[in-house]
């Protein structure tokens, strides 16, 4: 009989966020929020204790140390990232993971710096319960990337469990994310040599047409309205705000067109800013969904 399924508590969002930390208490509560979103992913997973969970794109590990207080101590929690180890701010993915294999929950997880098709062609034989994709798939080079990912996965986990941004705004104040993610991605798809986090704007209606023609079923999907504290929305509307995006367009776009198209996306952002009248912007809706 498979393990019932016990729901994380807020409550475990500070101890968690302590895990995916290493030695910055004013960053607490921005860790915090992050952990508290993501205890909201695993929730709706229901992800058992005692799984075996195949991570893509584990980055930092913010998602992963969650993962890995749901899973319990029975379980495990395989991480699969192809960044650098020197990748990352205020800490690398390297500092971040090293802090988190420390910690108490470090027992229960594996880290691989590796393509994740090519980590699950050298593992042909692995099989999980669960394969998590939690804010991964807009930093994947195309949508043949992600075709290819939700392909390879067919037959080796039970499940497939996503969350992306919905690209809509539930809140006013969230507009502005929605137009800054756009907008970083145009540039994106015009500078191939940008490594900047949005490299593949794919929204949840291509991704269930992706996974679909993988071989997937949709079993349930929903959209949550991120709380104040994740500040994600801030984050990117502040790189398309900077100097740095139109140096960008300035030093890669040669084309009038498209260089008229991403500087008016801009021009929109910070519009969609000022109508807020000085508060931050929000964090978009995220998409969260099972396959099965």
């Amino acid at each position: 009989m498979a393990p019932a399924f016990e729901p994380l508590a807020a409550s475990a969002a500070t101890k968690t966020a302590k895990y995916s930390i290493i030695a910055a208490p004013e960053h607490l509560a921005m860790e915090v929020a992050q952990a508290e979103h993501r205890i909201q992913l695993v929730n709706f997973w229901r992800i058992p204790a005692g799984s075996r969970v195949l991570e893509i794109g584990c980055g930092q590990g913010t998602c992963t140390a969650v993962l890995a207080e749901a899973v319990g101590p029975e379980g495990r929690v395989e991480a699969v990232d192809p960044g650098p180890p020197d990748y990352g701010t205020p800490y690398t993915l390297a500092q971040a993971q090293a802090h988190i294999s420390a910690g108490p929950v470090g027992g229960r997880v594996a880290w691989h710096a590796a393509e994740p098709t090519e980590f699950l062609a050298r593992n042909a034989d692995e099989r999980w319960d669960f394969a998590v994709m939690a804010h991964c798939i807009w930093y994947f080079a195309s949508p043949e990337t992600l075709a290819a990912m939700l392909s390879a996965l067919r037959g080796r986990v039970d499940a497939l469990l996503v969350a992306e941004y919905a690209l809509t705004a539930t809140e006013k104040a969230a507009v502005p994310h929605v137009l800054a993610a756009i907008a970083r991605a145009s540039l994106v798809a015009h500078n191939k040599a940008s490594e900047e986090n949005i490299r593949c704007l794919l929204s949840p209606g291509s991704i269930k047409c992706a996974a679909q023609a993988g071989g997937w079923n949709l079993d349930r999907e929903c959209v949550v309205v991120p709380g104040q504290g994740l500040l994600d929305g801030h984050w990117e509307t502040s790189t398309v705000k900077s100097k740095a995006f139109m140096e960008e367009v300035d030093a890669h776009i040669h084309d009038s067109v498209v260089e008229a198209m991403l500087r008016s996306s801009r021009d929109a952002v910070i519009g969609a800013l000022a109508a807020l009248d000085g508060k931050k912007a929000r964090t978009m809706d995220v998409w969260v969904a099972r396959f099965d």
